[in-house]
C-alpha cells in the first residue's frame, strides 16, 4: 500500500506544517501529487497505526467496490439485489484495476463513487454538483464532468460543481497558503513528478505514443493527438446525451463512460488502477444485452498483458511492433469505445426519419348552432 503511505505522509506534513511537495517515502520515493485540499482531509490517517489504516483502507475499499458495483447499475438501469450485488463485487475483485487499487491503497474507487453517486441522483436533486466539485478538488481529473455538465446544459448542476471545486481549492489556500501557491503555480505542470510516462504502468494516450515511439516524451505526437481526442470525446458524450434523450437514461449512460474514458486516454498519466471505470462499463454493456462484447472486455481488464511483457530498466521503449498493443491494452480500449460510440451515434442520426413537411391545418367551419349562438351573444 505505498499510495496509502504517500497519503499518510501528507497528513503529517499538514499537522507538523512540513513541505507538502518537499519529501519523498517509500522505497520508490514517491512524492505527494495532489491538491492541498486532499492534504487536509488525509490528516485522520496519522491518528491510526499503520497496520490498522492498512486494514481500515482495505475494508473500505472493499465496501467502495460495492457501493460502485451498485451505482454502476443504477446508471445501467437495472436492480442489484444483495445477492447480485455481492456476486458481482467478488467477481470486480478480479478486474485489474480494482485489485491494483486494493494493492496501492488508491483513492480511485471513492473518485469514481463520488462521481457516479452525482450524476445519477435525479435532475434537480438539491446540492447536485457537490460531490462532482469535491472529487475534482481531490484529483483533478473528474474536472472533466464540469464540462460535460455544461456543454449538456446542465449549466446550474455545472455551477455548483465548479463553485464546489473552487470552495475546496479556497479551503486548502486558507489552511496551507504556501502550498497552495506551490501547487497551483509550480506541481501542477511537473507531471514527471507523478512517474515515468513511457512505462507500461501508464496507460494514457501519452503512454502509448511514448512507448510506440520509443521517445521518453512523445511532446507534440502526443499533445496534438490529446486535444483533438479531448474535443472529440466531449462531443460525442453531448450528443450521446442528446441523441437518447428521448430514450431514458441510455444517453445519460453512454454520456458519462464516453467522458470518463476521455479522460482516462487525455491525462498525462493514467496508471492501470485509474481504470475503476470498467466497473459501469462492464455493467452497461451487461444491461444492453451484449455479453459477447462485455466478455472480451472483462478480458482485456483481467488478463494483466502489460505485466506479462518485459519492462525491467527502460525495456517498455523498446518493445518490439506485436507487444505493443499487449503494452497498451486500456488506451485502446477506450479508442475503441469512443470509435463504436462514433458508428452508433452515426447510425442513429441517419436512421431517424426524414422530417414530414408541415401541412397547414384546415380551418375549422363553425357550426350553424355556434354560429347562431354566436349572434345570440
Amino acid at each position: 500500500m505505498a499510495d496509502l503511505l504517500v497519503y499518510r505522509a501528507e497528513g503529517e506534513a499538514v499537522v507538523h506544517g512540513g513541505d507538502l511537495y518537499g519529501f519523498t517515502v517509500t522505497p520508490w520515493r514517491l512524492p505527494a501529487t495532489y491538491p492541498p485540499f486532499a492534504a487536509v482531509l488525509f490528516v485522520p490517517t496519522t491518528w491510526i497505526p499503520v497496520p490498522a489504516l492498512k486494514a481500515a483502507f482495505l475494508a473500505g475499499n472493499a465496501l467502495l467496490l460495492a457501493c460502485l458495483v451498485a451505482r454502476s447499475a443504477r446508471l445501467a438501469g437495472r436492480p442489484a439485489p444483495l445477492p447480485v450485488l455481492c456476486t458481482a463485487t467478488a467477481l470486480a475483485l478480479w478486474l485489474e484495476p480494482v485489485f491494483q487499487t486494493l494493492l496501492f491503497g488508491q483513492i480511485n474507487l471513492l473518485i469514481a463513487c463520488l462521481v457516479l453517486w452525482d450524476l445519477t441522483r435525479p435532475p434537480g436533486a438539491r446540492g447536485k454538483g457537490v460531490a462532482l466539485g469535491i472529487a475534482a478538488g481531490l484529483k483533478l481529473t473528474p474536472a472533466i464532468f464540469i464540462a460535460y455538465l455544461f456543454l449538456t446544459a446542465r449549466r446550474k448542476e455545472a455551477g455548483v460543481a465548479a463553485a464546489s471545486f473552487a470552495a475546496t481549492a479556497v479551503l486548502g489556500a486558507l489552511l496551507l497558503p504556501a502550498a497552495t501557491v506551490d501547487f497551483w503555480t509550480r506541481r501542477l505542470f511537473e507531471t514527471g513528478r507523478v512517474g515515468k510516462a513511457w512505462i507500461v504502468d501508464n496507460q494514457s494516450l501519452q503512454g502509448l505514443v511514448a512507448r510506440a515511439t520509443g521517445t521518453e516524451a512523445p511532446g507534440p505526437a502526443w499533445a496534438l493527438p490529446a486535444a483533438v481526442l479531448a474535443a472529440a470525446g466531449l462531443w460525442l458524450a453531448t450528443r450521446a446525451h442528446r441523441a437518447h434523450r428521448a430514450h431514458g437514461e441510455r444517453g445519460e449512460r453512454l454520456g458519462i463512460l464516453l467522458t470518463a474514458f476521455t479522460a482516462l486516454l487525455i491525462s498525462p498519466i493514467s496508471w492501470s488502477h485509474h481504470w475503476v471505470w470498467c466497473v459501469p462499463l462492464l455493467a452497461v454493456l451487461w444491461a444492453e444485452g451484449r455479453p459477447f462484447v462485455a466478455a472480451c472486455t472483462a478480458l482485456v481488464f483481467t488478463a494483466r498483458t502489460m505485466w506479462v511483457l518485459p519492462h525491467e530498466g527502460d525495456r517498455d521503449l523498446h518493445l518490439p511492433w506485436w507487444q505493443q498493443p499487449f503494452a497498451a491494452p486500456y488506451p485502446l480500449l477506450g479508442l475503441a469505445l469512443l470509435a463504436g460510440a462514433a458508428l452508433a451515434l452515426g447510425r442513429h442520426a441517419r436512421a431517424r426519419p426524414e422530417r414530414q413537411p408541415s401541412v397547414p391545418a384546415t380551418p375549422s367551419v363553425p357550426s350553424a348552432r355556434s354560429s347562431s349562438a354566436s349572434t345570440m351573444r
